[in-house]
């Protein structure tokens, strides 16, 4: 079961799957796999999609780029993450997907995914549950952009990033995997490299966080979650019983 295992951990937050719901999702991710390398794209704006991608191992983002060349990082993706699971009602893709590290993600094409929703309404309703917190998280990410400060925007990410990766089983303690660049940052939340270094420095000097050789510690999740003002119920834990905050 080891290739679903997040998948499992991802969808069992919002709803308790049985061992027949861990069977299907297992027997649908063993049949078709990719290995992308970093920065190389998924898929494009403009082509045609024919499967929903699931993030096995690695990270991945969904972007936009404007045609003189600068872009906007609309969403990351952890392992366990479905990426656009309505894409079969498009024609053509409007934004891009592309991995940020090594990743290994799953294909499902329409069929198959059609016959999961049949198959297991428990499914069916993590997957609806799943969709909710994706469009939440764009929602939190808009209000960034517009109403957060540099501080906050970094902040309200990294907070973000570690409570979605300690839900799937993914930290070690106070830390986790962070393989995001400073470009990448700055992709995301809207500031400049120069804005990003500095504001991520600062952290730094107030006992906050480190990022070192691609992993961010987080000294005091409560701290850093109280600067960004981070309410996570956007990412409804709540409904697997999960608990976000750090203990005391």
């Amino acid at each position: 079961m080891e290739l679903v295992h997040s998948l499992t951990l991802h969808l069992s937050a919002f709803v308790s799957l049985s061992d027949a719901d861990r069977e299907v999702l297992d027997k649908a991710l063993r049949k078709r796999a990719r290995i992308l390398a970093p920065r190389q794209d998924i898929i494009r704006e403009g082509e045609k999609p024919r499967f929903v991608n699931v993030i096995l191992e690695g990270w991945a983002q969904r972007y936009k780029q404007l045609a003189d060349g600068r872009r906007q990082i609309l969403s990351f993706f952890v392992p366990g993450d479905l990426c656009d699971t309505n894409v079969f009602i498009l024609k053509s893709m409007d934004h891009s997907l592309s991995a940020v590290t090594q990743v290994r993600l799953a294909e499902i094409s329409q069929r198959e995914f059609q016959e999961i929703i049949e198959t297991s309404p428990r499914i069916a309703q993590a997957l609806w549950w799943s969709e909710l917190v994706t469009v939440a998280i764009q929602r939190e990410w808009t209000t960034s952009i517009g109403q957060r400060t540099a501080y906050e925007r970094i902040a309200h990410l990294l907070c973000e990033m570690f409570v979605r990766l300690r839900t799937i089983g993914r930290t070690q303690e106070r830390s986790c995997e962070f393989p995001l660049t400073q470009s990448e940052i700055a992709d995301a939340t809207g500031l400049t490299q120069v804005h990003v270094n500095r504001t991520v420095q600062e952290m730094r000097r107030e006992g906050l966080i480190e990022i070192r050789n691609k992993r961010l510690e987080v000294h005091d999740l409560r701290a850093l979650m109280a600067v960004a003002m981070f309410n996570p119920n956007y990412l409804h834990l709540e409904a697997g019983g999960h608990e976000c905050i750090a203990p005391e």
